[in-house]
């Protein structure tokens, strides 16, 4: 299955189509994702600290992050696309990165430029390693590869700290060092987003969710302008977020769910979501 997602990732930037990818952070997200047709699933670094109770500020180590991938890869047929943070380190840190993310199945992940511990994209506050440092990490982990279509991709945070003509500075200096696919994060406006595009032609990722920075963009302007992933990391945690507070509510004033049973899905959905029934029928 790993190799058949790689290339199917690889086909997908390699094409002129632009592809979605729902951000989930565990085996049952996943499989939601899958079942809504989805072509693609994103493996939210963000996402997985926060359904640990915890901020996305680089707390949770590769072990704990590889893990709940390794969850989302066994149940889904779908390529993952996984986030790397920094890599976990430095450059020798991102090859033990990229290794174990090859073997648990993993279809391509992006690594950014970051200082370690990292903080989420759209926080302020962030500080950078320096472009060289960052293109020594992306040519050790491009070269790295056991298999030659497993994605790179190359992230940016330098909007924030040095500016766009920086940011695509240090994109170009990243694509000449293995990149696969590019990710500038966090434009502020439509005219940053065009701005991008136009000076670097390699495929691109972009982050689209609600209430960040980045203003949201149809996709079809977003396939013209030539970026071929998008990424949307959170909006299913924040939607389930709503609902459990809705439910919660239901359940401190009445005793139970009922009055919002309607929002529910039922228990033989839950159980044929999971395949209880297939996993029932191994051995008997």
């Amino acid at each position: 299955m790993s190799k058949r997602s790689t290339t199917r990732l690889r086909q997908m930037i390699e094409s002129d189509g632009i592809h979605v990818a729902p951000g989930a952070y565990d085996g049952l997200t996943a499989r939601l994702v899958e079942e809504s047709g989805s072509e693609l699933l994103y493996a939210s670094g963000g996402a997985i600290a926060r359904s640990c109770g915890v901020p996305d500020i680089g707390l949770l180590s590769l072990t704990e992050v590889a893990a709940r991938i390794e969850q989302m890869v066994d149940v889904t047929g779908l390529p993952v696309i996984a986030d790397a943070d920094t890599g976990f380190g430095n450059a020798v840190n991102a090859v033990r990165t990229l290794a174990l993310y090859e073997r648990i199945g993993v279809a391509g992940m992006h690594i950014e430029d970051q200082t370690f511990p990292k903080r989420c994209g759209h926080l302020d506050d962030k500080s950078l390693v320096s472009t060289d440092e960052m293109v020594r990490k992306i040519q050790a982990v491009s070269e790295a590869r056991t298999d030659p279509d497993f994605v790179l991709i190359a992230r940016t945070d330098a909007i924030a700290t040095e500016g766009l003509d920086a940011a695509i500075e240090r994109a170009h200096a990243y694509v000449e060092a293995g990149a696969d696919v590019i990710f500038v994060e966090a434009p502020e406006s439509v005219e940053q987003i065009e701005r991008i595009a136009a000076r670097i032609p390699q495929p691109k990722l972009i982050n689209m969710f609600h209430g960040g920075k980045t203003p949201l963009v149809p996709k079809e302007r977003l396939r013209e302008l030539g970026y071929r992933l998008i990424i949307i990391p959170s909006d299913l945690q924040r939607a389930v977020i709503t609902a459990v507070r809705r439910t919660l509510e239901a359940i401190n004033c009445d005793g139970d769910s009922g009055a919002v049973h309607d929002d529910m899905a039922s228990f033989a959905e839950r159980e044929r979501i999971v395949r209880t029934a297939e996993y029932l029928a191994i051995g008997s």
